[in-house]
């Protein structure tokens, strides 16, 4: 891909400008042209099929492309090359009409094509005077016929409501048949997932993740944009505000994003509230601060090789990562990432593109910030640019297998911004497991949320016999864990850090009751046992981490739990940095820990597991 120069003077901390996202849209939309059907009525990308099949994916690589290309045309006034115009208004009049090879399938109930619907629906928003108006009106009708397939469709109870809301607006605005109760059922259906602090939860439950943001928030904001509801509008503003506030934080100073929740194959994505946060004037971020953290993003995945050689985007975070991949997803399914280009609707001049990018918070100090919404705790460092999110809230609860593994992208007792969990049942990383003399294994599979503060966090889970108490305080880029264990007597306590992945295996070292792995670059995950432990440990695997082939998790162990409860502390780091100091002190069930600027904080596990708080469970 042949990029523009940088601009370090407009652009101090990325060099990109405009002209930058520009040519990657204007290259990720020539590079599916080759994969094109007959008249472009489907784009099927190569890779591993969706659940849905063929046809439904063919349908979404269409549709999440044009997406993409509706941004870049209207972003431009329409001046865009001829064949970009040509190529989307002959995809639509052959994808709906049902006599051609290559037809849309259908909008069926709980369907996939419910979903592209959406996207198809917001793209001949944004482009509608150079493609729907010139189409013929048999041509509309079609248009217009096939979305209205949406009409009285089941979706699934989450973020699907609203693909029926922005689908439906549509067609109200074309003069189509839809019915103002299903628009509006769906917006009064997110406020049954809305719990404070700007955040939203993907249907009942504590289902929090990125959809939050570039779905929960998009919609709705784009449909009362669409509609010009001025109240609807203010109260969505109001709430992305907040949202924004803190979901700045999520990037580290390189750009990558907290890897956490499902679909990450869409990658900056995650920047699209951002953007849209600045295009409904409802953003508390400078201008030059939104682009610097949305840019730094793109640039991030760019460097990175997402896109691939062929200029594709795969199914993975980096490179293609079938096991991090979930089943609804095809070979279009990452251009979902296509969202983070919202920013182009914004004028040439509009100082979120003129003006000097500002620093992100994590370019100037050290960050500390409580979610006590989703129960997150975040903590970034400056010194050496990382991201970690410590997480005693989302566990996705509602569809999680009771019998099944937990589910390493929601059930991790952290995440970063460099790392990504393990996949597969010996995955160690992230996770307080209790093991019993038979080899069975406990984990938490529920999260009782019981606090978030400034500096702390904590929860609970139970699994069978096994009962785990965990209190995370920070200290930098150092998390101490606080685990109250109460198990029957001959069971193993292990505690997983980080795991640490590279193209190569990370150097390794044991050492008493501390443990590590070190990538050439320099990041170490740590894990040193503080209280409780007898040894300490590394286990490597290999192709079960998205950030690389090798990944290697440091972890501290106590090889016979007494019977009854007992505690144990740990100190887990993930750094590029010097590692903090801390000791630790327990006298019944009271930690009292000495930190690295000389500071003590005391923590009563006794009153710990008296906080749970419904406002919290959300």
């Amino acid at each position: 891909m042949r990029l523009p120069e940088t601009d370090t003077r407009l652009s101090s901390y990325t060099g990109w400008t405009r002209a930058h996202w520009e040519s990657v849209a204007d290259h990720l939309l020539e590079s599916v042209v080759p994969y094109a059907t007959d008249d472009f009525a489907q784009f099927r990308l190569p890779g591993r099929a969706s659940r849905s099949g063929r046809v439904s994916d063919g349908l979404e690589g269409f549709a999440r492309t044009f997406l993409l290309a509706g941004l870049r045309i209207a972003g431009a006034g329409g001046d865009v090359p001829p064949a970009l115009l040509e190529r989307y208004a002959a995809g639509l009049v052959a994808g709906t009409d049902p006599a051609h090879p290559y037809a849309w399938p259908e909008l069926s109930d709980m369907s996939q094509p419910l979903v592209e619907a959406a996207s198809v629906a917001l793209a001949l928003h944004e482009t509608r005077p150079w493609l729907y108006d010139r189409l013929s009106p048999a041509q509309q009708e079609r248009v217009l016929a096939w979305l209205a397939g949406f009409l009285g469709r089941r979706t699934p109870a989450n973020n699907w409501v609203l693909f029926q809301v922005i689908v439906e607006q549509f067609l109200a605005e074309a003069g189509g048949p839809h019915d103002p109760a299903e628009i509006a059922g769906g917006l009064e259906r997110i406020e049954e997932w809305y719990v404070g602090d700007g955040w939203y939860s993907d249907g009942k439950g504590k289902n929090f993740d990125y959809y939050c943001g570039w779905a929960l928030h998009l919609y709705p904001s784009l449909w009362a944009r669409m509609a010009g509801d001025t109240a609807r509008q203010e109260l969505y503003a109001g709430r992305l505000r907040t949202f924004l506030a803190q979901y700045q934080h999520l990037f580290a100073a390189d750009g990558g994003p907290v890897h956490q929740g499902r679909s990450l194959i869409y990658r900056f994505a995650t920047v699209a509230p951002l953007w849209l946060g600045a295009l409904t004037g409802a953003s508390p971020l400078p201008a030059g601060r939104t682009r610097r953290i949305a840019s730094g993003t793109l640039r991030h995945f760019v460097e990175r090789g997402a896109p691939d050689g062929r200029g594709l985007l795969t199914c993975g975070w980096y490179d293609a990562f079938p096991p991090g991949t979930q089943d609804y997803s095809g070979p279009g399914s990452p251009y979902w990432a296509s969202k983070a280009f919202l920013g182009l609707l914004l004028p040439p001049d509009h100082p979120a593109w003129t003006d000097a990018e500002q620093a992100a918070p994590i370019d100037g100090a050290d960050q500390t910030v409580a979610m006590p919404a989703p129960g997150w705790l975040l903590h970034a460092t400056h010194a050496d640019g990382v991201v970690r999110l410590v997480n005693h809230g989302s566990d996705r609860d509602r569809v999680q297998d009771p019998s099944g593994w937990p589910d390493p992208h929601y059930l991790r007792l952290a995440y970063t911004s460099h790392t990504g969990p393990d996949l597969g049942p010996e995955a160690v990383d992230g996770q307080l497991a209790v093991l019993s003399p038979d080899g069975a294994v406990s984990r938490r599979r529920r999260i009782e949320p019981l606090a978030t503060g400034e500096r702390l966090a904590a929860s609970a889970y139970q699994d069978g016999p096994v009962r785990v108490v965990t209190v995370s305080v920070i200290d930098g880029p150092a998390e101490i864990r606080i685990h109250q264990v109460t198990a029957p007597a001959g069971h193993r306590v292990r505690d997983g850090g980080y795991a640490l992945a590279w193209h190569e295996p990370p150097t390794t070292l044991v050492s008493g009751l501390s443990a590590l792995a070190r990538r050439p670059d320099g990041l170490a995950s740590a894990v040193r046992g503080l209280h409780g432990y007898t040894g300490a440990g590394v286990v490597t695997a290999k192709d079960v981490n998205a950030f690389g082939r090798h990944s290697a998790t440091p972890y501290t162990i106590c090889d016979a739990h007494q019977g009854g409860t007992a505690v144990y502390v740990s100190l887990i780091l993930l750094t590029a940095a010097e590692p903090p100091t801390v000791e630790a002190r327990v006298e019944g069930d009271e930690v009292v820990l000495r930190l690295s600027g000389g500071d003590e904080v005391s923590v009563r596990l006794g009153e710990i597991a008296g906080l749970l708080d419904d406002r919290v469970c959300g």
